[in-house]
Parts: structure tokens; sequence; C-alpha cells
């Protein structure tokens, strides 16, 4: 009876960056035994996992060989090798989310593909298979070109105003989108179980940085009830759809029009989400365990209004992470860092978030300004050639 309890509460997951290593720091509340899969040998989650393998997570026999002995298998991370987890899946291997969902999601061609079948409101688009085609479309700039697959922050997009920005197109499968009149992005990050039980976290507004990443967002969202409860309505009706299991992030537009349109979907937990921590009464990486571990979901409801900065790598620096401005930050009330363990630092690379919350928004602003202007990730001498860091796709 022992040996089988702890049999099932072995989760294997694949990928082990910053994501995983919050979800591992959620499970160790819940005893979990948690095996780890990635190519970097100095992984965020190398120090923290009960096992950490080193291999591709995309090579079929890796993978199979590496969800041999866990119950429960989950990514933090969709490139993965979907043909071995399906089988997995077939050799009784509980995988969630369900590979098929993974590899529909791992394209944006397939992903749109799923919103137009599916009456799920979104940006018009067509696609497209390689940079010759777009001459068919030039009555429909501008708009947005976003490479089929391998794409991830921001990487992977570029805006077509005109035939002649063709040249910086893709030259590869591809999804043509209409340039869409934002007044907002929000994103919402829902949960599913098994057995059907769905719930969702209030909408939180994302700004933008130049890179195209994140730069920060706030929680809730600036955004009327309507617009609030038809966001959520949108990104209910999507996990039940695919009968989804785990934890979804759902990016959305608000047009100045009003209406809200789903941009892409990631099947895990999400850049996003990282506030929950401290903001909502269930973390989104503790509800993404209640829900692959078919345990009963966590309340979402918000504990404060909060914000999330995101920690990039300052241009002009690669090399060996420095943080300057860690004890200033830390003097502030109800701000909370979380620095990933990663070694090297380059330009624009994910190194940490803060949480900061405050129940005024106007002391929550200035704060996001302080923790901008003094927190920063340099290297002190340049290691560019002597990195040995593998700096991977980071979450988006």
């Amino acid at each position: 009876m022992q040996q089988e309890a702890d049999k099932q509460s072995k989760l294997g997951v694949l990928g082990g960056g910053q994501l995983g290593r919050m979800l591992i720091q959620a499970g160790m509340n819940l005893n979990l035994h948690t095996k780890v899969l990635d190519p970097d040998a100095e992984a965020p989650c190398r120090d923290l996992a009960s096992e950490f393998v080193v291999g591709s997570l995309t090579d079929y026999k890796t993978v199979i060989e590496f969800g041999q002995d866990v119950d429960t298998l989950t990514i933090e991370i969709e490139n993965v090798n979907t043909d071995a987890l399906m089988d997995l899946q077939k050799q009784g291997v509980k995988v969630y989310p369900q590979p098929e969902i993974i590899r529909m999601i791992q394209d944006k061609r397939t992903q749109k593909l799923f919103f137009r079948e599916h009456n799920i409101p979104t940006s018009e688009f067509f696609l497209t298979s390689n940079k010759e085609e777009l001459q068919d479309f030039i009555q429909f700039l501008p708009a947005v070109h976003k490479i089929g697959k391998g794409g991830y922050d921001g990487k992977g997009v570029i805006k077509l105003s005109s035939e002649e920005d063709f040249d910086k197109a893709f030259d590869a499968p591809s999804v043509l989108e209409k340039l869409v009149d934002i007044e907002k992005e929000i994103s919402i990050i829902i949960a599913r179980t098994i057995k059907g039980e769905v719930k969702a976290y209030p909408a939180v507004e994302l700004v933008y940085h130049d890179a195209n990443l994140v730069d920060y967002l706030l929680g809730p969202a600036a955004i009327s009830n309507e617009v609030a409860e038809e966001a959520e309505r949108i990104a209910t009706d999507l996990v039940n759809e695919m009968e989804f299991v785990g934890l979804l992030a759902v990016e959305l537009f608000v047009t100045k029009s009003g209406k809200v349109l789903v941009n892409e979907i990631a099947p895990r937990t999400h850049n996003s989400g990282h506030q929950t921590i401290e903001a909502n009464y269930t973390s989104q990486f503790e509800q993404h365990l209640r829900a692959v571990l078919e345990l009963p979901l966590g309340s979402t409801q918000l504990r404060t209004p909060s914000a999330m900065v995101n920690v990039l790598g300052e241009e002009g620096y690669t090399g060996m992470a420095h943080y300057e401005g860690l004890s200033e930050v830390l003097g502030k009330e109800g701000v909370y860092i979380h620095l990933y363990g990663k070694k090297i630092t380059k330009p624009n690379r994910k190194m940490g978030h803060v949480t900061i919350i405050d129940e005024n928004k106007e002391q929550l602003l200035e704060k996001v300004d302080f923790v901008k202007k003094t927190l920063k990730v340099i290297s002190l001498e340049d290691q560019d050639a002597d990195t040995t860091e593998e700096v991977t796709e980071d979450d988006e």
C-alpha cells in the first residue's frame, strides 16, 4: 500500500528551466519525488530535483527511457518529442497535458486552425508555406508573420507593413495574421482536471519590453467586468473543447472596439502567472500539480493587487551573472525576489522575476518603476568565450 502511494507521487518533468524549478518548489509541500530531464547540465532544476537527468527533450529514445519509472509525466516547455509521450501513454504512464494537445500547440498554424474550427475568437489569418506566397496577400497587410514552429519569447514574429517588408518574412511554414487594433494585451491562466473541474485566475494585463518580452504585468487587469467575463468564457471554452488536463496559459488581445481575441496558448505554467505565488490563494505551480496529479483544484481568488517585473540580463553583458541593487529592492515592503539559478547572463535573458503586492495602485506602479531602475543583471567581467552553460529557450 505504501509502495503504491510512493510510486504515484513520482512526477517526471520534461524541461529543467525556471518553470520546472518553481514547480518543484511547489511540489516539495506535497512530498513529491521529482525526476527532471534537461539538455543543460547546469539547468535551474539541477539542485532541486530528486533526480536530474541530462538529455535531449526531442530525442525519442531519451524521452522513452526517462519516462519508464514515473507515474505521471508533465512538461515545462513545449519543444518535446510527442511521439515518445504518446507511446509512454500507451504503456500506462499518465501524460498531462495530453501528447496530442502538446503537438497541436507546438505549431502556431495548427493552433490557429483549432481556434477557427472550434469557434474560438481570434484574429483573421492565412497560412503560408514560404516567402513567395506572401505576394498573394498584399491586400491583407498590415499583418504579423509568425513562424509555425520554433518561435519563443518574442522570437519568430515580424510585422509586415508593406511589400517592402517581405524580405524580413519567414521562408518556412508560418501564419500571416491581420494586425489587430490592440487596446490591451491580457492573459488568463486556467486549469482543468481529468474529471472536468475548471478554475481560471483573474485576467492580468501585460506590458511589453522593447525586445517583445513581457516587461511587467499588473493583476488584476484594468478591464471592464464584461471584458473580464468574456475572456474567462473564451478560456473555459478552450480547455473544455480540448478536454485539456493541466494548466493552460491563454494570451488575449482586447481591441479598441472591446472585442476579445485569443492570440496564443501555452500548455504549461507561464510567465504571466508568476505573481500568483504571492498574490493568489493557490499559485499557478501548485495548481498545475493539482491538475496533473488528479487532485482537487485550489482557489484562484486574489489575495491582493500585484505586479510582476521580469528580471532580464542587461544589454552589453554576457558572462557570469552579478546582481546589482538586490539589497535596495529587498528593503522595499511587499517586494518578493525570485532568482532562477542561472549562472550565465546575456542580453534580455530571463534571470528572475520580482512580485510586488500593494493595495494602492499608484504605490504599486511606483514600486514597479523602482525595481526596474534598481535591480540590474550584469557581468563584472565579459566571459563570453568561456561560458559553458547552455542557454536554452526561456519561458514565454
